[in-house]
């Protein structure tokens, strides 16, 4: 059994993850900030905690999350 990262479902190309969104705690508990770009793919993966921002309405958007690569590039600070 695979278990999968969390995925959230946005709506703009640009999203940021800190890894400690939902957590109670917050900060403390997570990840620096990083801004992803979600690329023609239609996600990306965080390359800290792995959680997997999808774009809405995108190619990925209903797709079988098993079977997409990790894309963890367009990582900034």
């Amino acid at each position: 059994m695979t278990i999968q990262p969390e995925a959230a479902i946005v709506t703009t190309t640009r999203v940021s993850c800190d890894g400690a969104t939902g957590i109670p705690g917050g900060a403390a508990l997570g990840h620096p900030k990083v801004y992803l770009e979600i690329d023609e793919h239609g996600y990306v993966d965080c390359g800290y905690c792995d959680k997997r921002f999808v774009l809405k309405g995108g190619p990925a958007d209903g797709a079988d999350e098993g079977a997409l690569p990790d894309i963890a590039s367009g990582a900034s600070r």
